[in-house]
């Protein structure tokens, strides 16, 4: 189901980078080599590192280059990378590699191999996943935690995919009549015609307040394994849009995130129906340290549906 989507949202929001005189993702990267492959990343600005982990999981960088203008007039330095496996990165010769503690461990790797001593993080989505584990493990290494639009346990990706299967039940109930009937015949969610039929659905449906933002806006050059299908169910599990398994339907952060110690921002939306407000608010109990924002006029993306609050909010966290 989020494969697609997060596909058409990838290319929607090129057009920023572009209008602006910013590095370009397609050629103004440059590699690293991290646990024995290479992740491509792409520097703007200067000043404070803030390094952006996509979400998915299998998205790759682009689809946050929206986020360059933040590096304008201030002591930021965005730092995009397509993590293992997606966009120009290396990819794995078994899809069993792909693990929320490599994305981890790598995130590490890159971190030293960039001679950074400390780093903030933004993890959008599953990115959130990633950052708040790597600041579990690491917490000397990082400046500020931001979980944007994040899950904190296999519990509320569950969540998602409950929630999003009702409202499309709801308010698509032609897509879901064929959806029960291919999945009567024994077709689970990685399956090719599976994903074809989720693909009827808008993003803006689920993943939009006002679904007026993502409209495709003309045609955008294609950006290399722009996102990984078989590495996203390979952590999500092979009907990981009904039912969740492997990588992602066993992770929990609940007990550990009021242990941290570094400034932790926390990011919802109010029409956000995937991370679901009703589990992004326990993010209160678990980390009552946080601060935590709801964008009431956004869904799955405050930084494009209410971008200059969203700047703002940003510039002033990274500031502490």
């Amino acid at each position: 189901m989020k494969q697609l989507f997060i596909f058409i949202f990838c290319l929607g929001l090129f057009s920023e980078a572009w209008a602006q005189n910013f590095p370009d993702s397609w050629t103004d990267g440059k590699y690293y080599t991290v646990n024995g492959a290479k992740i491509y990343t792409v520097t703007v600005g200067h000043g404070a590192p803030l390094f952006i982990i996509p979400g998915g999981p299998g998205g790759s960088h682009p689809g946050y280059r929206g986020l360059d203008s933040l590096s304008v007039n201030s002591n930021i330095q965005l730092v995009y990378f397509d993590a293992f496996g997606r966009g120009k990165s290396d990819t794995a010769k078994d899809v069993k590699e792909y693990t929320i503690q490599r994305d981890i461990d790598d995130l590490e790797g890159l971190r030293i191999a960039m001679h950074y001593d400390k780093i903030s993080v933004l993890g959008h989505s599953y990115g959130s996943v990633v950052a708040q584990g790597y600041a579990i493990q690491h917490p000397d290494r990082v400046s500020h935690l931001i979980i944007a639009n994040g899950f904190h346990s296999y519990l509320m990706w569950q969540a998602n995919d409950d929630n999003s299967n009702h409202e499309i039940k709801t308010n698509y109930p032609e897509v879901w009549d064929t959806l029960m009937k291919v999945r009567e015949k024994g077709y689970v969610s990685q399956d090719p015609i599976h994903q074809e039929i989720y693909g009827q659905v808008p993003y803006g449906f689920l993943y939009a307040y006002n679904p007026d933002y993502f409209l495709a806006r003309g045609k955008r050059k294609a950006y290399p394994n722009a996102f990984n299908s078989k590495l996203y169910y390979q952590m999500v599990g092979r009907d990981g849009d009904f039912i969740v398994g492997n990588e992602i339907g066993n992770f929990d952060y609940r007990k550990q995130l009021a242990g941290l110690k570094m400034p932790v921002l926390i990011i919802a939306g109010r029409y956000d129906r995937v991370a679901v407000p009703s589990m992004q608010v326990k993010y209160r109990e678990y980390c009552p340290q946080a601060k935590f924002v709801m964008f009431e006029h956004s869904g799955h993306n405050p930084q494009v549906e209410e971008k200059p609050a969203y700047f703002k909010l940003l510039k002033e966290f990274l500031s502490q």
